[in-house]
């Protein structure tokens, strides 16, 4: 009777055992799978997320040319924000990037690339990590906006805007010796819902003084505007914010004031 006590205990834990060890094989690889699972669901969340401030928010772009030199260099990467002008004001002295209103930018050629670095282009596109169609987009100043009337240049060789002549020293850059903030002279009253827009570098920037016989006579629709650009990001040595330079327009925006 004990033989057999003992012999039915004895099965009854060898049984036991390997039911354990199926539960647990099981268990194990449910694990796994639900650990891939989350991972899965945080990076579509994460892409999601991404998308919306891309689209919404900030995005990335890279600078192709010296026109807005000494501001921008050459494959300077910016980040945009995209609430301007949608909920934020464009102001005088904004650096904005934008559509090209049409004629302003010679035709591009396409961009080969191989699958892989297509793929993760357009990845980090999404994302707002890669821009490109930064080839199909320009960056300048503002300094004109609506109904503004904007001449160049004085005896000084200063532009003025309502009248008002600006000291545009702290961010233009000129040949050396030359105080004239443009090659060519110009007087131009801005339309409704347009933008006149300068680059930094005033004798190599082919913008709104040069594209007066495109179909928008060289001016920029507010629509095209894409957003204001708040940052250098990259390289990180020339990590820095882009700066409106109020007071360079501060009795302009007074004189706006004083006439509401």
């Amino acid at each position: 009777m004990t033989d057999e006590v003992l012999a039915s205990r004895s099965d009854h834990r060898v049984t036991g055992s390997k039911k354990s060890r199926s539960k647990k094989a099981p268990s194990k690889k449910r694990s796994v799978l639900l650990f891939i699972r989350d991972l899965l669901i945080i990076f579509v969340v994460a892409l999601l997320i991404s998308f919306l401030i891309k689209t919404f928010l900030i995005r990335s772009f890279y600078i192709p040319s010296g026109s807005m030199e000494n501001t921008l260099q050459i494959n300077d990467r910016i980040i945009v924000n995209q609430l301007e002008p949608k909920l934020i004001p464009i102001k005088r002295g904004d650096v904005i990037v934008f559509k090209d209103p049409g004629g302003w930018l010679l035709p591009q050629a396409d961009v080969v690339q191989n699958p892989i670095v297509a793929g993760a282009d357009w990845l980090l596109s999404v994302v707002g990590l890669s821009a490109p169609d930064s080839n199909d987009h320009l960056i300048k100043r503002v300094i004109g906006l609506p109904g503004d009337h904007v001449v160049c240049c004085n005896a000084l060789g200063q532009m003025s805007v309502n009248d008002i002549p600006l000291d545009e020293s702290a961010y233009v850059l000129l040949p050396a010796g030359d105080t004239k903030v443009s090659k060519d002279d110009f007087d131009v009253t801005i339309p409704a819902d347009s933008l006149w827009m300068m680059g930094d570098n005033r004798y190599n920037s082919k913008d709104s003084r040069y594209n007066g016989d495109t179909a928008g006579k060289g001016y920029v629709p507010v629509e095209n505007v894409v957003g204001r650009a708040l940052v250098v990001s990259w390289p990180l040595a020339r990590w820095a914010w882009l700066d409106d330079y109020p007071d360079v327009f501060r009795e302009v925006e007074q004189a706006d004031k004083g006439s509401e």
